[in-house]
């Protein structure tokens, strides 16, 4: 039986007849599946990089902050994840570049970063949140979300959230503040959360691409009479300590560097 599934789903290996759909999906969610990555990241590696993650998770607190040894063995599983995400961030944001007509893009040296989230649910925790509703900081974030326990879920446009329902094998892509700056609002950046929907641990692993220290701006293309720059330019650090110091981390922060508000 074919799984469902409630945000678009965008096949890598059927490019660039899947562009416009990608431009859509940015425009209308800021979110999308991805499937047919497994050239870059293959299942195998996915599977892999999950046993290190649960084994690292299990450790007690006192041995985590020794952090001595206790990834012995794995630093080659981790290496080659890092390095296969890396390059599917990459790709992802030709495409996305392409999709959009904007020539010469390039995320040399942008860099990646990691983060791996445990929730240890419990049943009487049952419809409280893990992560809260947010957005992303960064340009996009790779999602290895857990095949087994659900949680994830998306605002739509109306305001509802959407429930991300597992998909072995499959990723989730979403779309953060910087995508919208760049875009000059084209694109959207999806507010999502983590809800406990039963009572047992869940794991996931997010990949985020940020563009360090290089200003943030809207590329000429999609700048016109019709389409007047939005954002003011900013470095990524900036934002960040922006989004920090509001506490504002569902992109309203964003609001704060239009150039006419």
């Amino acid at each position: 039986m074919a799984i469902k599934c409630s945000i678009p789903v965008i096949d890598l290996e059927d490019f660039p007849a899947q562009s416009s759909k990608l431009v859509q999906a940015g425009e209308e969610w800021g979110c999308f599946r991805l499937v047919n990555h497994h050239n870059i990241l293959s299942v195998t590696l996915m599977s892999d990089m999950k046993s290190v993650v649960q084994s690292l998770q299990d450790f007690p607190p006192e041995i985590k902050c020794r952090n001595t040894g206790i990834i012995h063995g794995s630093w080659e599983t981790i290496n080659k994840y890092t390095k296969a995400v890396h390059e599917l961030l990459v790709e992802i944001s030709g495409k996305l570049a392409d999709a959009l007509g904007i020539s010469g893009f390039t995320i040399e040296g942008w860099p990646c970063l990691f983060r791996i989230n445990q929730f240890n649910f419990a049943k009487e925790t049952i419809g409280s949140s893990g992560f809260k509703i947010h957005t992303d900081s960064g340009f996009l974030a790779i999602v290895q979300d857990d095949e087994g326990v659900s949680g994830l879920e998306v605002m739509d446009k109306s305001g509802a959230f959407i429930p991300i329902d597992p998909w072995p094998g499959a990723l989730v892509v979403n779309l953060g503040d910087v995508a919208k700056a760049w875009s000059n609002g084209r694109l959207r950046t999806v507010k999502h959360r983590v809800q406990c929907k039963e009572g047992s641990s869940r794991y996931s692993i997010a990949a985020f691409l940020g563009p360090s220290n290089q200003i943030v701006e809207a590329p000429p293309e999609l700048v016109d009479d019709a389409h007047p720059r939005l954002y003011a330019p900013f470095t990524f650090e900036d934002y960040r300590n922006l989004r920090f110091s509001t506490k504002l981390n569902d992109g309203e922060a964003l609001n704060l560097l239009l150039i006419d508000p």
